[in-house]
């Protein structure tokens, strides 16, 4: 059964997407930690991160920084934090997270839970950033 970030790159499940290459997508995690957590994944399914070929595996990461250094610009913090977790969804991803404390960062405390609206004004807002 395909993960539900399979699902999403197949587009059976909405999101709110950020950046998205051949190989590679980035959208916005719907139960955030802080605004504009991000969530980075290769388009093919592979259930954990070091399982991806090198190739796949640098693509990933650079994929991931420039993901990273436009959501800073639109986000302000301190540092976008990154946490590569694997538990929760067998299919390899990055967070992605605008961080101004360390707590911003603790999977486990309350997640947000912003509707539709928030979470598009927040991905134009970071699709933008480069613009602004």
């Amino acid at each position: 059964m395909p993960s539900i970030f399979s699902r999403i790159v197949s587009g059976e499940i909405p999101c709110h997407v950020i950046e998205e290459t051949a190989d590679y997508l980035a959208f916005l995690d719907v139960m955030p930690l802080v605004e504009g957590h991000v969530l980075v994944i290769p388009k093919k399914e592979i259930d954990y991160i070091f399982d991806l070929d090198e190739d796949a595996y640098q693509g990933l990461w650079l994929f991931a920084r420039q993901v990273a250094k436009k959501l800073k610009m639109a986000i302000p913090c301190k540092r976008i934090g990154i946490a590569v977790i694997g538990l929760e969804v067998p299919h390899a991803h990055i967070h992605l997270v605008p961080m101004q404390e360390v707590g911003d960062i603790n999977f486990t405390r309350p997640k947000l839970n912003p509707g539709h609206d928030a979470l598009a004004a927040t991905a134009e807002k970071i699709r933008t950033a480069e613009k602004g």
